[in-house]
């Protein structure tokens, strides 16, 4: 059997279950958890727009608020799956609403952090941003372009969704703190975050290439 599923240890918690079973009972379908996670990625893109022209107190809220935002976005995408298929309310249109929602957040995410950098650096920051958003979307295509040739979802990193998001998770928090202590490395902390990202997901590019690549010629006996 071909496995679609990305492997989460979170998946089996007692929290998560539990959030699940409550998203189940309240009649939430796993369409409408996904949809919800480019509301989140959309709150996400306007914190870090408002970040870029706000000082003090007020750019770490912003930072901090984009961290939070990032998180709720993959709790969403934890809740839908496994409302989906734990609770068997998958519907017809569930392959859709689980990876077009993914494309638009993590768009959403990387090029509004680009953005909150555009007065940092106006000429790089917002085009790491776009960098950062294609290599998410070509890391994806290669993985469904194996699925369309039978092979099982290759979910390697190093730079896959969650690594990607644990990054910019961790450069919106330390912005935040430099933001209340040393102000002028504030933006640093995302530059050097989104420069990681871009690193990583070109690395995660090449190496599930080189994988479906392999595969392939096992399949065909060419190996």
């Amino acid at each position: 059997m071909i496995d679609n599923r990305r492997p989460l240890k979170s998946r089996g918690t007692g929290w998560a279950t539990g959030l699940a079973r409550l998203c189940a009972r309240m009649g939430l379908s796993p369409d409408a958890i996904s949809a919800l996670s480019m509301v989140f990625a959309g709150a996400g893109f306007w914190t870090f727009w408002m970040a870029a022209t706000a000082e003090g107190p007020g750019r770490a809220g912003w930072l901090f608020a984009a961290g939070v935002a990032i998180q709720l976005r993959l709790l969403a995408n934890l809740l839908d799956g496994m409302v989906a298929v734990e609770h068997g309310r998958g519907g017809p249109l569930g392959p859709v609403w689980n990876e077009l929602p993914d494309r638009i957040a993590d768009a959403l995410f990387l090029v509004g952090a680009g953005m909150a950098l555009r007065v940092y650096d106006p000429a790089f920051g917002p085009l790491l941003g776009w960098i950062a958003a294609l290599l998410a979307v070509l890391t994806a295509y290669i993985r469904e372009l194996g699925r369309a040739l039978g092979q099982d979802a290759d979910f390697v990193g190093p730079g896959a969704k969650p690594h990607r998001m644990a990054v910019l998770t961790l450069g919106c928090l330390v912005a935040a703190g430099l933001a209340l202590t040393l102000a002028d490395y504030t933006f640093a902390a995302l530059w050097l975050a989104l420069a990681v990202i871009v690193v990583l997901t070109a690395a995660t590019v090449v190496r599930r290439t080189l994988r479906l690549a392999a595969r392939l010629k096992g399949r065909d006996g060419l190996a």
